[in-house]
């Protein structure tokens, strides 16, 4: 085959490639986004501008760049680029990988970048198996990963690799990706000649929720469906309407907006409660988890300050399993700004772990003879339950100045209301009976 045909074989092999993968960033300049570490005079940019490899971790959302900055610091440095997939390798091809870079260094004399994505799916063994060449500068480590570094990877391969953190795209940037593709008549759609609205372009980039690969595969989707050089809106509205925001169940972005929402109703935001629940039910979260993460809301940060809350957000819950959606998600919507707007006191929580840990440190002390129970004669002859006061036997059905704590405990307190809603009162009476204690204390009964 003549060398023409070959260059052709070859250019048409790459027009068949997905347009996000032909896209892909060859140089700095290309890529877009992420000037928190990539903007001059930033770590990152200096490490890649004069050639100092050390070890990374890259973490952030799918379609952020992770992959890409790694290859783009192999190109600019000459390195050799090993790339393994954590969700398909497992020892056997780590050490293959070790294998190779050590060829590499000794019949090239050039660095490896051996390339982890999704690494925070390797286990401990694994992730412990290339740590010793990492160590000895066998090959560069770059890991990539949607998770939290600090939960799913070993503090020993974090204590050798710098984290670096990236960020969902912004839709400026994710439109100036989709402008490149359109005009790039060498790996993109430029020579095809497709005109798309500014308006239409920004309706793409919001719909692909941050993500550059997600806004790619829409715009070829888009244009594999058009049957006209100028891309309608219908087709537009129709691709992007099936865009899911992310949400990821069981990762980061998902406890990240139940903090969020939890957070907002604690600080009395009804306003950033309600759309981080509406993100929630947006992303596809089950409404019932919501609704079981509400009610430990109510008891958490408002508590006696308004007991109603408690009651409102199991009504809402029990609402989404009689009706389901949407009315029980309306349900849950008012629970989610009554208890944002209601009174808050966390005093209850606090009183609650402090008992556990007065009860888990305290051992088993002894309980009161005058509180325990006499069902039987002989129970009755030990004294149990002798000299207890009945308090509705006593003025205001309050027994001044009894005890209800082991001796060694006498004194303790731990709930502590608070000078918010109902917990006012409670505190105003609370206060009322340590003055009858004293006063009975002062003069005890004959």
């Amino acid at each position: 085959m003549a060398a023409d045909d070959l260059f052709a074989t070859a250019k048409q092999e790459c027009l068949t490639r997905p347009l996000a993968d032909r896209m892909r960033p060859q140089n700095l300049a290309e890529f877009f986004g992420q000037q928190q570490i990539v903007a001059a005079g930033k770590p990152l940019y200096e490490a890649i501008e004069t050639d100092h490899l050390h070890s990374m971790v890259f973490w952030g959302p799918p379609g952020t760049g992770k992959t890409t900055l790694a290859r783009l610091i192999a190109h600019r440095s000459g390195a050799c680029f090993l790339s393994l997939s954590a969700v398909l390798a497992g020892v056997k091809e780590i050490r293959q990988a070790v294998e190779q870079a050590k060829a590499i260094r000794q019949t090239e004399k050039r660095p490896t970048i051996l390339f982890i994505d999704e690494v925070h799916r390797f286990n401990k063994a694994q992730q412990d198996a290339f740590l010793p060449h990492v160590e000895d500068g066998t090959f560069v480590f770059i890991g990539a990963t949607t998770e939290n570094p600090s939960f799913e990877l070993n503090n020993a391969l974090l204590s050798r690799a710098r984290v670096y953190v990236l960020k969902s795209l912004k839709v400026e940037d994710l439109e100036q990706i989709l402008d490149k593709a359109l005009t790039d008549e060498e790996r993109g759609l430029g020579k095809q000649g497709f005109q798309l609205e500014p308006d239409l372009r920004h309706l793409i980039a919001e719909a692909a929720d941050g993500d550059a690969r997600c806004a790619l595969n829409l715009l070829e989707i888009i244009t594999d469906l058009s049957d006209s050089k100028v891309i309608s809106r219908v087709v537009v509205e129709e691709v992007a309407a099936g865009g899911v925001r992310r949400f990821d169940k069981g990762g980061d972005a998902f406890y990240d907006q139940m903090s969020a929402l939890h957070k907002s109703v604690r600080g009395s935001a009804p306003d950033a409660a309600l759309y981080w629940f509406a993100r929630m039910l947006d992303g596809g979260c089950d409404p019932l988890y919501i609704a079981r993460r509400v009610v430990r809301m109510a008891s958490e940060d408002i508590g006696n300050a308004d007991p109603r809350a408690l009651t409102l957000a199991l009504s809402a819950w029990e609402t989404q399993e009689r009706l389901g959606s949407p009315e029980g998600e309306l349900a849950i919507a008012q629970a989610v700004v009554y208890l944002a707007c209601a009174p808050k006191s966390n005093a209850v929580y606090s009183a609650f772990k402090q008992a556990m840990a007065v009860a888990k440190t305290s051992g088993s002390l002894e309980i009161p003879i005058h509180l325990r129970n006499a069902p039987t004669k002989l129970m009755k002859e030990l004294g149990h339950g002798k000299a207890y006061r009945y308090a509705h036997d006593e003025p205001g059905a309050y027994a001044a100045g009894e005890s209800y704590l082991p001796e060694e405990l006498e004194g303790l307190s731990l709930y502590a209301p608070v000078d918010r809603g109902l917990e006012i009162k409670i505190t105003e009476k609370l206060e009322r009976l340590r003055v009858l204690d004293q006063a009975a204390k002062k003069n005890p009964q004959k």
